[in-house]
């Protein structure tokens, strides 16, 4: 076991920048477009830049979210490179653990897309563009945020594939980040839903009294 003992400093170099712009990435995109989504929530910000095409203004935000993704998955592996390997990720093992969690990772992802369609993915409620019901199946019935939990076992695959015990530092900071984005998203969400469900109840009432 003597061979596989490394201290702290080690396992982690925090001399790398990269590991702090890899660290700044997987916060900065999930604030970037809880942001720009409220602003067109509450401004219409997108869609007016979009001459009132909500549509369109949605699959720019969609676009724009995965080439962010993109460059974040860039700079995680960047970082990865720049860090110190350790024996006991390297082992035939660790590698099969490695593909296991980055395949279960992206049937996560890819199934919850496909689920819910490109606007109800990236984030087309706050565009209006409302699902008529939700979605209950695979993979929301095993986890209520595939596509974070899906991203967040694919950075944990990927950082025991590299063979780098700071990848693991990584994958707990993008653990938080999509805790604190869930926190902040799912309720409001429900408030966009349950508004849609307020009004569609009141209009039945006015066509009642109608009658």
């Amino acid at each position: 076991m003597a061979p596989f003992q490394a201290s702290v400093d080690q396992l982690v170099d925090l001399n790398q920048k990269s590991l702090f712009i890899s660290a700044f990435s997987i916060a900065f995109n999930p604030l970037f477009w809880n942001i720009v989504a409220r602003q067109e929530y509450h401004n219409k910000a997108l869609t007016k830049l979009f001459g009132g095409r909500s549509q369109a203004a949605c699959y720019a935000l969609a676009a724009t979210i995965f080439s962010l993704g993109l460059v974040r998955d860039s700079l995680y592996e960047r970082a990865l490179r720049d860090q110190p390997s350790y024996p006991l990720l390297e082992t035939t093992e660790a590698k099969y653990l490695a593909y296991a969690l980055i395949a279960v990772g992206n049937v996560l992802v890819v199934t919850s897309t496909w689920a819910l369609g490109i606007t109800g993915t990236f984030l087309g409620d706050y565009f209006g563009i409302l699902m008529e019901s939700m979605v209950t199946g695979f993979p929301f019935n095993i986890t209520d945020a595939p596509m974070y939990n899906g991203s967040t076992c694919s950075f944990l695959g990927v950082a025991i594939l590299y063979g780098k015990p700071a990848g693991f530092l990584l994958t707990g900071w993008v653990y938080i980040v999509y805790q604190i984005a869930l926190s902040y998203e799912n309720p409001f969400t429900a408030s966009i839903y349950a508004k849609r469900d307020r009004q569609r109840a009141a209009g039945k009432g006015n066509d009642k009294k109608s009658l």
